[in-house]
């Protein structure tokens, strides 16, 4: 059998034909898909959104809470199972299609498409209120340059104390009444705090500039703020063995107690944990790595970046504890001190007969002759006057370890005790900024990348949408700055997330494993990588990972159903902390948080069910999914395209639709056509 040639163009035809590609090339080349400048701006972003807030202030409190290296060696094990698993999932996907999370789902079948839609709005939520805590942080970092710490003494009304702070302690009074002038219930809303106003407009200016164009700006900002809270917590963990208390608060912090492994709520908060501190669900992911080229090996990235989170959490734990240590072991001696001289001096005025002390080893007294001595005499004393406490080390150990109190009231007493506190202080709260924006860039990828890859006129002016985004953040963002802003930074932080995104990573799950299938998909990645994945991934994906995140979200909802929802109110009076429960409007207000996070989900779904009843959308009805619906030119080197073996379908389905591939420079140019 012969073949024929096809015959030549005409001259004319063959200039028209020439004039059309280079036309079409130039179009192509136009809208093309950015890309990261290296593997190490992408490495670093993606590091810098899962290393957070939540690495400094709650894994050490759930740690501390939860069994010390018991709810560690828990955490790895989830982490493991399920964390690394649906990260290396959602980084595959995104880097396979190459699109955000709406393309994605869309990608994989119209009708889950309310998928990534849902991610974006959870990811607003979230943007709203840590933005807040990123203006937090400037306020402190301002506060820092003022010598002595405003916060490190109690200010005076005439001749005496002010009585709020007399009765808690310099570092809460200032964070409660200086920096947020806090009401005392959330009914209570009073008027804005101009000052964390301000700082909020300042967080959301260096957001915008940052993302300004788009991973092309904040690649080059992840240099320096994904890399310098690291040599902060060293700075900070090399200062912090040396202080005198720090081996107790160490010790404290790992000591394993494996009972706490037979309370569910201990895995809840351990999976919660290990769902967050990867940024599941956000979008976040699949936006950066959609940047990616095909063949990036994303499997090693999964381990890489987990492992780089989890080792960040164990770090920012160790100098957390070696600075409370120290912390606790100081104001116990004070306390201890303070006591045996009470003792002392009511000895010279009335004796005790059955008390034996010598007066000389009052300033020698350590820790430990303290709590003996207490507990066989010092409590049953009955002193007028006096008031004999416990002095415990492990007391002061708990006391402000939690979220926004481990940062703004006990790791800043800690550091008032430093020589050259400013210095100290300063620096903590430029790693705590600097945390916070690299968290945040990842967020407003995660809803930025999806609604410009989306529609088409948001992405011929992307730097207008970002400005608009961000403007309209911060107006919304003024709800925070409220003297009751605190308790909605709380209710946002508690329940416009967790939730949401627990269902989000759930019907992510489900939708490559049993809709696309693991299958199809694991033979996808390995003509994508060049190498087989390993099928344990199949099992994880289709069983381990469903069944986990839907008991993760059966305990949450237990909890939420059986416990009413409750947020920490600071009473002016009695100058205290206190539980106090919702009030109805708020319990309305995170009910319809919830609501409005996941309805995309199945409005999505009835919308793509009616277009195809009216046969208005095209539909695969071997696969259930629609082409990749974008424009984008992907050059990538011959030498590292995986082996095809002469086979034409050798390329990933995620791939292969809608494209024209042509031979130009020595790379493989792909041109994909909109559908959208």
């Amino acid at each position: 059998m012969t073949s024929e040639k096809p015959p030549l163009p005409a001259d004319g035809q063959r200039d028209e034909a020439e004039a059309g590609l280079v036309l079409e090339q130039e179009l192509t080349m136009e809208t093309a898909r950015d890309g990261w400048d290296s593997k190490v701006e992408y490495f670093l972003a993606q590091v810098g959104f899962s290393v957070g807030l939540g690495n400094v202030w709650r894994f050490p409190y759930l740690c501390h809470q939860n069994g010390g290296g018991a709810f560690i060696l828990l955490y790895v094990l989830l982490m493991g199972l399920v964390g690394v698993p649906l990260f290396f999932l959602e980084l595959a996907a995104g880097q396979s299609i190459r699109q955000g999370s709406i393309g994605v789902w869309r990608h994989i079948s119209p009708r889950l498409v309310g998928i990534g839609y849902s991610s974006c709005v959870v990811c607003f939520f979230v943007a709203l209120y840590y933005n807040v805590i990123i203006g937090w942080s400037i306020f402190y970092l301002g506060s820092s340059f003022k010598y002595p710490l405003p916060w490190e003494t109690c200010p005076t009304e005439g001749n005496s104390t002010v009585k709020e702070c007399a009765a808690s302690s310099p570092t809460a009074y200032f964070w409660y009444r200086k920096a947020l002038d806090i009401t005392d219930s959330i009914d209570e809303t009073g008027e804005l705090n101009l000052i964390i106003t301000g700082c909020l407009l300042a967080a959301w200016v260096i957001v915008c500039l940052a993302m300004y164009k788009g991973i092309k700006s904040t690649g080059k900002v992840m240099y320096f703020s994904s890399v310098f809270p690291y040599v902060v917590l060293l700075c900070f963990l090399i200062r912090g063995v040396t202080l005198d208390g720090a081996s107790e608060g160490i010790k404290f912090m790992f000591y394993p107690k494996l009972e706490i492994w037979a309370d569910v709520q201990v895995w809840r908060q351990a999976a919660t944990q290990v769902f967050f501190a990867l940024g599941l669900g956000f979008g976040s992911v699949i936006a950066y790595s959609s940047y990616n080229p095909r063949n990036n090996n994303c499997h090693r990235d999964a381990f890489t970046v987990s492992g780089v989170n989890f080792m960040t959490s164990v770090l920012a734990t160790l100098v957390v504890f070696a600075v409370l240590g120290f912390r606790a072991k100081t104001i116990a001696t004070e306390c201890v001190k303070r006591n045996m001289k009470a003792v002392v001096e009511a000895m010279f005025s009335r004796p005790f007969p059955d008390l034996i002390i010598n007066a000389s080893d009052v300033e020698d007294m350590t820790l430990n002759e303290y709590e003996q001595w207490y507990k066989t005499h010092g409590q049953q004393l009955n002193m007028y006057g006096y008031n004999l406490s416990a002095c415990s080390l492990e007391e002061e150990l708990k006391q402000g370890v939690e979220g926004t109190g481990l940062a703004f009231i006990a790791f800043t007493e800690a550091m008032t005790l430093f020589p050259g506190s400013p210095f100290w202080s300063a620096l903590f709260f430029l790693m705590l900024l600097n945390l916070g924006l690299s968290t945040m860039f990842g967020t407003m990828a995660g809803i930025l990348t999806p609604l410009t890859d989306t529609f088409k006129t948001l992405r011929n002016h992307k730097f207008l949408f970002t400005a608009c985004s961000c403007v309209l953040g911060f107006l919304i963002g003024l709800m925070f700055t409220q003297r009751c802003g605190n308790y909605f930074v709380t209710m946002f932080d508690d329940y416009s997330a967790t939730l949401p995104l627990i269902m989000v990573v759930i019907f992510q799950t489900i939708s490559l494993a049993w809709v696309y299938g693991a299958d199809r998909f694991l033979e996808d990645l390995k003509r994508m990588l060049g190498r087989p994945v390993p099928v344990v991934y199949k099992y994880l994906w289709k069983y381990v990972c469903p069944v986990a995140m839907l008991g993760l979200l059966g305990a949450s909802l237990l909890k939420m159903f059986l416990e009413r929802p409750t947020y920490i109110a600071w009473n002016r009076e009695k100058a205290s902390k206190e539980d106090l429960p919702y009030p109805g409007w708020a319990l309305a207000v995170l009910s319809t948080l919830i609501i409005v996070a996941f309805l995309p989900v199945p409005i999505g779904f009835i919308h793509s069910l009616l277009l195809e009843r009216l046969s208005q959308t095209p539909a695969d009805a071997e696969a259930g999914y629609v082409p990749c619906a974008t424009t984008d030119t992907d050059l990538t080197p011959l030498d590292t395209l995986p082996p095809s073996s002469g086979d034409p379908s050798s390329f990933s389905p995620l791939l292969e639709d809608n494209q024209d591939t042509r031979l130009q420079n020595g790379h493989i140019e792909h041109f994909e056509t909109s559908v959208l």
